[in-house]
This record gives C-alpha cells, sequence and structure tokens, in this order.
C-alpha cells in the first residue's frame, strides 16, 4: 500500500499540514521561541520535553528518544499502519488521494457512494431511536443499563415497527438515494420474487457495524418481539460488508490495545457495549459467527494474546474449543490466545451489572492458555483404566500438536504435553515416568510409564469416604482426570458453590487451611512440593499466594533446621513481596481455629496427618464436582432413572465429603487438646 503514495504525494500532504497542527490535536503545546513544546504523549512526565519544530518539519521526544514527522506521529500515537495514517491525514488536509489505477478509482468512488448512504442511514436509525417511536427501544436499552450517553457513544438505533415496512427507504428517497444503492448496502429486501423491496430491519434496536476506519459498513439489529424468527439480524455480505473480516468496536478496540487495553473477544454486540462501560475499552466481538481466520489475524494485529471471554455453559465451552482449533495451526512465538469461561447462566452482560467491574476483571485474570483448554477437552469425560485408552489419548495429544505449523511452536506444545501425560499418569508417590512415544520424547523419572498407571487417589481415604479417583457405582464412565485451572459450574449449584463463585466468595476453608499448613509448616515442601503446585485451586488470591509460598521456600528456608525459624522467614518473605493482604484474606478463609495440624508448634506427624487428609479431600471433592456436571448434563440429555439415581448418588457423595471434612476438624481439635495437655 505504502507505494500508492509517491513522494511528490506525501511532500504535499506535509507542506499543507504543520507538525504542530497535527500534534496540537493530541498534545497540549506552548509556544517556546522558534519552537512548541508539551509534555510526551508516549509516557508520563511532570516536565515538558516534548518539542515541535514547524520550520524543520518534525518533532522530538526528549523522555522517550522518539523522532518523526506528522505520519510517524499519527502511526505512533494512533497505533495505524502507514497507508491509514498517510489517508487519515490527507483527509484532514483536504487532499484527494491518488488511485492506482482509473478503475480503482470508479471503485473507491463508488464504495465512498455506499458509505454515505449507510451513514445517512445510520442517522435515520439514530433519530428513530430518539423519537416518540422508540420508546419501546429505549426502554429495553434503560433495562440493560445502557444510558443515553452510551447510546450515543455506540450510535445505537432503531428500526420502525411493522406496518410501516418502507419508513428507511422512504427516507433515504426524499433525500435522492436510489433503490438500487439500497439493495447494494443490504438495507432493503429485494429479489425475484419480490415485487416492492422493503426495508430489511423492522422492529429492531440497531447497532451500526463499523470498519476500522470508523465508516459505518453494516448493521446488527436486536428484535424486541419473541416470535420473530431470529432475535439477531445482521446485514447481507455486501461490496463493503463481509462478516468474516470485521469485528464489532474494531476500531475502538484498536485504539484502546495500543494504549494498553486488555484485548477481549466477546460474543454480542451488548456484550461489547457492557465491557467498554465496565472500563474494558478494549472490547471487540465477532460479526454472529464463529470466530474466522481473518479475524483471528485482526486480533493478532491488535494483541499477542486475546483473551476470549465465552459463556460458561455448554456452548460457550464449544465455542471456545472451535477457537483452539481454528488458532492452533496459526501460532507463532508470542502469538496465543487466552480463555476465561463466565459462571454458568451468564454473559458478559449479566456479570456487569451484577458484579460491576470487580466481577468482570476476576473472570479475566482467571483467563486460561490455550494449552490449558485443549488439554481439558481431550480429558473431558475420559476414563483412561485401560492401556489402550490411554495409547488413544496420546495419539490424540500427538496429533493436536502436529496439526501446529510453527515448527518451534509445536516442539515446546510436545513437550508440554509430554509432561502433562507424565505427570497425570505417574503413580501416586512415586517416580514413574510417562513411556512416551512416536515423536513424542521419553518422559523423565524411572521407568514407571502407563503400565503402573493408577487414579491419582483412587484408594479410599483414611475416614471410609469414597476415594476420589470416585468409582461411579455402576455409572457411567469416571470423570476427567485434573484439568488445569479452576472448574466450571455447570448448573446454579455448582455455581453457587464457594470453590465457583472464586473472588466474589470468601475463599473456601479448606484452601485456606492447605495454605496455612505450607506457611506454619514450609519443611512440607520438601517431599510435597509437585503435589502443592498441580492442586486445583478455585480462587484467584490462593494461586497468587501459593506462587508466593513456592518462591519463599526457595529462599533458603530449607536451610533453617528451626521448624519455626523457617515459618517466621516463610511469612516475613510473603509479606515482603506484597502478600501480606492476601495472606490476610487466607487466613480470614479460616472460620474454625479448630484444626491443630495446621497451626504453628503442632507435632509432625499431626501435621502430616492433617495435609494428607486435608489434600485427599481437596483432589475427591474437585472430582465430584466434575462428575456432579457430567451427571447433570446426561440427566438434561436423558431424563432416565439411572440418570436421576446417578445425579443423586452424587450429591450423596458431596454430602459425605463434608462430613468428612468435620472429622478433620474434630480430629485436629482433640489433637490440639491432646498436644497441649502434654
Amino acid at each position: 500500500m505504502a507505494m500508492r503514495f509517491t513522494p511528490q504525494f506525501l511532500d504535499e500532504l506535509r507542506a499543507r499540514l504543520s507538525v504542530s497542527e497535527v500534534v496540537g490535536k493530541r498534545v497540549k503545546l506552548k509556544k517556546a521561541g522558534r519552537e512548541w513544546k508539551g509534555l510526551s504523549p508516549f509516557q508520563q512526565e511532570k516536565t515538558p520535553s516534548f518539542y515541535v519544530n514547524d520550520q524543520k518539519g518534525f518533532y522530538h521526544d526528549f523522555s522517550s528518544g522518539k523522532h518523526g514527522d506528522i505520519i510517524s506521529f499519527v502511526m505512533e500515537t494512533d497505533g495505524l499502519p502507514f497507508s491509514e495514517a498517510v489517508e487519515r491525514l490527507a483527509s484532514m488536509a483536504g487532499l484527494p488521494l491518488p488511485a492506482v489505477t482509473p478503475d480503482a478509482a470508479r471503485q473507491e468512488q463508488r464504495r465512498r457512494t455506499l458509505h454515505d448512504v449507510m451513514e445517512l442511514a445510520a442517522k435515520f436509525f439514530s433519530e428513530t431511536l430518539a423519537s416518540r417511536v422508540g420508546a419501546k427501544a429505549r426502554g429495553y436499552l434503560a433495562d440493560r443499563a445502557i444510558s443515553p450517553a452510551t447510546q450515543v457513544q455506540f450510535r445505537l438505533g432503531y428500526a420502525p415497527p411493522p406496518p410501516d415496512r418502507f419508513a428507511l427507504k422512504e427516507h433515504l428517497g426524499k433525500l435522492g438515494v436510489s433503490v438500487e444503492d439500497m439493495i447494494e448496502t443490504g438495507l432493503l429486501v429485494a429479489g425475484n420474487d419480490i415485487p416492492v423491496p422493503y426495508d430489511r430491519f423492522r422492529d429492531r434496536v440497531m447497532f451500526p457495524i463499523t470498519d476500522i476506519r470508523g465508516r459505518v459498513i453494516a448493521f446488527g439489529g436486536r428484535a424486541l418481539e419473541k416470535d420473530v424468527p431470529a432475535k439477531y439480524l445482521n446485514s447481507p455480505e455486501t461490496p463493503l460488508f463481509h462478516k468474516g473480516d470485521n469485528l464489532y468496536n474494531h476500531p475502538t478496540a484498536r485504539k484502546a490495545t495500543h494504549d494498553g487495553s486488555a484485548l477481549i473477544v466477546v460474543e454480542g454486540y451488548v456484550d461489547v457495549i457492557a465491557m467498554v462501560t465496565s472500563g474494558f475499552p478494549g472490547a471487540v466481538a465477532p460479526l454472529g459467527t464463529a470466530l474466522t481466520e481473518n479475524q483471528l489475524a485482526l486480533l493478532w494485529k491488535m494483541a499477542d494474546e486475546p483473551i476470549l471471554c465465552f459463556d460458561g455453559d455448554r456452548a460457550g465451552q464449544k465455542a471456545a474449543y472451535r477457537a483452539a482449533d481454528l488458532a492452533l495451526p496459526f501460532l507463532a512465538p508470542g502469538k496465543s490466545l487466552r480463555f476465561a469461561l463466565l459462571p454458568e447462566g451468564q454473559d458478559p452482560d449479566d456479570l456487569a451489572r451484577s458484579g460491576g467491574r470487580a466481577a468482570i476483571e476476576e473472570v479475566i485474570a482467571a483467563a486460561r492458555p490455550l494449552a490449558d483448554m485443549l488439554w481439558s477437552r481431550e480429558l473431558e469425560g475420559g476414563n483412561f483404566a485401560t492401556p489402550e485408552r490411554r495409547a488413544a489419548l496420546e495419539a490424540r495429544i500427538k496429533e493436536l500438536s502436529n496439526g501446529i505449523r510453527d515448527e518451534v511452536v509445536r516442539r515446546y506444545y510436545r513437550d508440554e504435553f509430554v509432561e502433562r501425560l507424565r505427570r497425570t499418569f505417574a503413580p501416586e508417590g512415586g517416580r514413574g515416568g510417562f513411556a512416551g512415544r512416536g515423536n513424542f520424547r521419553q518422559g523423565g523419572g524411572g521407568g514407571g510409564g502407563f503400565s503402573q498407571f493408577q487414579p491419582r487417589g483412587g484408594q479410599a481415604n483414611r475416614f471410609g469416604g469414597q476415594g476420589f479417583g470416585g468409582g461411579r457405582r455402576g455409572g457411567p464412565p469416571g470423570p476427567s482426570l485434573i484439568p488445569s485451572g479452576p472448574y466450571q459450574a455447570a448448573s446454579p449449584q455448582l455455581a453457587a458453590s464457594p470453590i465457583m463463585r472464586g473472588q466474589r466468595s470468601a475463599i473456601s476453608r479448606r484452601e485456606a487451611l492447605i495454605l496455612q499448613c505450607l506457611i506454619n509448616h514450609p519443611w512440607l515442601l520438601h517431599d510435597h512440593l509437585e503435589e502443592v503446585a498441580a492442586l486445583e485451586l478455585a480462587h484467584p488470591e490462593v494461586h497468587k499466594l501459593r506462587a508466593a509460598i513456592i518462591a519463599a521456600f526457595a529462599n533458603d528456608h530449607h536451610h533453617s533446621p528451626d521448624p519455626e525459624e523457617q515459618a517466621e522467614k516463610m511469612r516475613a518473605d510473603i509479606e515482603k513481596g506484597g502478600f501480606l493482604q492476601v495472606l490476610q484474606r487466607v487466613e480470614g478463609g479460616i472460620t474454625t481455629a479448630a484444626v491443630w495440624g495446621a497451626r504453628e508448634g503442632a507435632a509432625r506427624d499431626d501435621v502430616l496427618a492433617t495435609w494428607h487428609q486435608l489434600v485427599a479431600l481437596h483432589r475427591q471433592y474437585h472430582s465430584l464436582l466434575r462428575e456432579l456436571k457430567d451427571a447433570e448434563l446426561a440427566l438434561g440429555e436423558d431424563p432416565s432413572e439411572a440418570n436421576l439415581a446417578w445425579l443423586r448418588d452424587v450429591k450423596a457423595r458431596l454430602a459425605e465429603v463434608d462430613g468428612t471434612e468435620a472429622l478433620i476438624e474434630g480430629f485436629g481439635e482433640l489433637s490440639g487438646r491432646f498436644q497441649k495437655s502434654v
């Protein structure tokens, strides 16, 4: 594109626009002799070190070292490529752009005419929303907390209701727009079997869709009545609009991500608006379709790791998996995706209205890497009790890795999945490695391999509860093995559980006790470091504190022979690292002081007994949550007596876990009393 602009054209552009005129739209400048000065637009500063010289035609920023002309300034501050920066400046200067060929010039003029038509339509819809006819649409927007100011910001509108099928057509006709142009832009429905073309959008809230330069190219319409065939209706493919090549809110998000905001992909127009008004301006949405390759390329131009934020239901999970499969072949060093799954039954709009910015931040903070999503899918609902099933899993994992075109990324994915397979199938408490085959490398450790496989925690716990490998007592195959990251709830019951609510609730007592054990008895990490690192933890702050504990342990705690001195150093390092508030929140999650083995001064045997019980129960609880989700899904698909019995059985075993936790507390209280009496 840069080659279409001749040196003569660029010189003319620079001659028509002074540097201070262009820069002055972004920076408050003051005259300083022959130059202008102001605060740097590139970084924070209190003393002006940014200078503009119109005679020489450049700016110089002493704080960042950046230097250039009007074109480089627009590229730097707005995050635009060269050609778009030149086009924006040409528009500012009133300088017509050169066309490559006469045919290209005609096409450009035709597109400009169609853009004008779409702009007129957008104004009509906006005016209709503000009129008496738009009262119902304004009520819909008010119910979703979309204020009048936000409606103006996103240029929302309303298409008049039936029986009027020609309101837009007649309005544009009076302004001199031809019916052919209305049809070509998709504003009218026409065809051989339609004698009189009519308005495509009727009785819908209208969301203008713009191209990267902010020009209206299409509309999305949200129906206000329930009995219409499509709740959302988009413009058809036109010379201006190809839905797989565009993103809703693209120009605003590009500027926001250039300025440091996170790039977040949500599913719908209202979701984007909710994210932006909650303080996340880098939100976009695909236009009524699954993410496409071209849209993925647009995302990676804005950010290295866009966050895909999907609804927490089964459909949202499937959408996440589709996006993961789409991205896999195109991964490159530094280019990937992250996935944030919302609580069950909520979309970003719901979450923004119920929990505000803090609730959204929590979901975004818990976003999982692409590798985690792929791994969870392959293990989801699987039963890997036989060598053949484990071999099939290995083959699928190998096939996934082979689908990555970049050789370096492919190698790292292979290594990552080999290690996950080794950890998942290693015998509990042993050092058995995973015997990789094919292009996978041999796993580390002594040659345990698949032949030594035993599901982690398959034995019963010491209080007689169901083993956390969780046989289903005659139900469907066993649950997935330990997916990475917090498990997503599949029902209101699960979504309401403390382990699923995350930061919106108190930290779960069991997770708090596990970390209290480690803080008060760092020597546990000598033999249980890998076990600690592999634990599934639901609360984001617990994740942070675990990382701080492991880092502190590596800081010479194991060199001190005194357990009390180890604990003091551990706590001091955690506070020094800025985790005091997190530590206080964790301690606040412990609602009982009776678990003696987690407290300072407990005997070593009591600490070990409490540790093993807590970890066993924690794993069992997560396994049962996964099984509960599977049972609920099975009952939804087949409401049979067998599936109902399975669901009741899982709930009963969850109640057993709660009962066993009470036994641990009772055991801990007795141990504490005995210890004190001695």
